[in-house]
């Protein structure tokens, strides 16, 4: 699939797109799914603050993991920030990947200062899309795996940090 774009949209639990994108596949063969891409154009994000055109994202898929995560970095190539969502395992067909948002966010900076966000987002959409309780009960207990690695200095992020490099998509 080299050369090929990926759109990947984020769904709310109805089906309906939430956010759509277009990215490049770095590694469709590993243990992740990991798909590159770069805003466009300054964007202001309520928790994330601004982020700059030509800012870069690493974005990570698991079979199976009811998470993702994009990995930030500056135009520069500075690390910004992680950015976890709790989601439903994603789906792949063809050059299009689709997963549902389940709401609940999870950023770690640099620092490695960790913020969880949209909580009550995730209580009222549970009860606004009825979310079945085995949803429920996937989406609190990858929440509190989450944040138990990121505590304990296990958290993914320190392998998401090896193995890609800054704006070029390559293996280190």
């Amino acid at each position: 699939m080299q050369g090929v774009n990926f759109t990947v949209n984020s769904r709310k639990f109805d089906g309906t797109v939430n956010r759509t994108w277009r990215c490049r596949p770095v590694d469709i063969n590993g243990p992740a799914l990991v798909l590159f891409g770069s805003f466009a154009r300054d964007t202001e994000h309520p928790d994330l603050g601004s982020i700059a055109a030509g800012t870069l994202s690493y974005e990570f898929f698991w079979p199976g993991q009811w998470y993702n995560v994009f990995r930030f970095h500056e135009p520069d190539g500075s690390l910004r920030n992680f950015y976890y969502n709790v989601s439903m395992p994603y789906s792949l067909n063809g050059d299009q990947l689709d997963y549902i948002d389940l709401d609940i966010d999870l950023i770690v900076w640099p620092d490695g200062r960790s913020q969880v966000l949209d909580i009550e987002e995730f209580e009222q959409n549970t009860r606004f899309y009825n979310y079945p309780a085995d949803v429920v009960s996937n989406a609190e207990r990858t929440l509190r795996e989450l944040i138990q690695a990121i505590e304990s200095g296990t958290q993914p992020t320190d392998l998401l940090l090896t193995g890609y490099l800054p704006a070029t998509g390559k293996r280190s």
